[in-house]
């Protein structure tokens, strides 16, 4: 999946395990995916900028968030397998990549592995490209698929910056729309 993102979309993956760090996480949530996306020049950034709204506004909304865990089980229960995420992912960036192992061969920015909220966000990044016909994965659709997620924390931080689902639907599109006149 990750050789389908832009390099945009890829430096947005690997600014998310700054922001984790920076906010004192133990793991990369899908709100951390969220403001990496928007601190990366693009889609999701121009698209935010559009509702009035900013990467600075987004980190404190992530902030104020309640801290919370989800575990595999409950992750199953709603249709989202582990193990096939953990595959694609270590297909791509190699064995351990996902694991808590300083040591291991993956290819990991930090200490910090991805949430189960994360690697849905990533799953559905590519849903999100798929419906809008993309070959590519760009933030733009890192954004989408945080609104499309309703129980994960990168929407949760959407909300509590005043955007709804659909004004952020409506200002990637009209991003994209602009970038392509």
């Amino acid at each position: 999946m990750f050789e389908r993102f832009t390099q945009s979309a890829r430096q947005a993956v690997v600014l998310a395990h700054g922001v984790a760090e920076r906010l004192g996480a133990d793991h990369v949530g899908a709100e951390h995916v969220l403001v990496g996306a928007v601190l990366v020049p693009g889609p999701a950034a121009d698209a935010l900028t559009r509702l009035g709204t900013g990467p600075d506004a987004l980190e404190a909304a992530v902030r104020s968030l309640p801290a919370g865990a989800i575990d595999a089980d409950a992750l199953a229960f709603v249709g989202i397998d582990l193990d096939s995420v953990r595959a694609q992912v270590e297909a791509t960036f190699g064995p351990g990549a996902l694991d808590d192992d300083p040591g291991s061969r993956g290819r990991r920015r930090s200490g910090r592995a991805f949430d189960g909220q994360a690697k849905k966000l990533l799953q559905l990044s590519l849903r999100e490209a798929i419906a809008y016909k993309s070959n590519r994965i760009d933030t733009g659709h890192l954004l989408l698929a945080a609104v499309r997620a309703p129980d994960s924390p990168a929407h949760r931080a959407l909300l509590a910056v005043g955007v709804t689902p659909d004004q952020v639907r409506d200002a990637v599109v009209a991003t994209w729309a602009g970038a392509a006149s």
